[in-house]
């Protein structure tokens, strides 16, 4: 004779919802795939000006290094390309990561656009290199140099970070707080 035991919980269990779980969306890596067209768009408008040597390394505003047009191209697009893969890595992991969770009850929803996007900080100061190294052997001008405007990304981007991260917190914790009442 075989013995059924049922054990009864007191508390309900929640069913999630599977139409409500976290998807794939383009707003998750905007800026990266932005970044990465307009490197793209820079090299083709800035390959005709180039010479087929290009100065890549300066010492004391003078240039001592120089590369083939074409390997210069391509050193500085490429990351921005694997730095746009990178960032779609990311956001496909966590959003793999995120079907063992139920989404009403975590911040991914707000998160992942930070997570996929952050990426686009390194890419803007590529960007800039860029920029900078293609108007100096297009026109012989010289921008800003390089570490004031990785500076300025650096803190404006840890200050954003830290805004939305401490939004998120509290919101997360209001959201936790107000579960634990009902």
């Amino acid at each position: 004779m075989r013995q059924v035991v049922v054990i009864s919980s007191a508390e309900p269990v929640k069913k999630t919802n599977p139409a409500k779980k976290i998807t794939f969306r383009w707003k998750y890596i905007f800026l990266p795939v932005v970044f990465l067209f307009l490197s793209v768009i820079l090299a083709a408008f800035f390959y005709r000006l180039l010479p087929v040597e290009v100065a890549y390394h300066f010492q004391n505003n003078v240039p001592d290094k120089w590369l083939g047009r074409g390997a210069f191209i391509a050193w500085l697009v490429i990351p921005q390309f694997f730095f746009t893969l990178l960032s779609f890595i990311v956001v496909r992991l966590v959003l793999l990561g995120s079907h063992y969770w139920p989404a009403e009850d975590t911040p991914m929803n707000k998160l992942l656009p930070v997570m996929g996007n952050m990426v686009a900080l390194p890419q803007i100061i590529f960007l800039f290199a860029m920029l900078d190294f293609f108007l100096y052997n297009a026109y012989q001008i010289r921008l800003i140099p390089l570490w004031i405007i990785t500076l300025i990304v650096m803190i404006l981007g840890g200050a954003v970070l830290g805004v939305f991260f401490i939004r998120i917190i509290r919101q997360f914790r209001r959201q936790q707080s107000k579960n634990l009442q009902e």
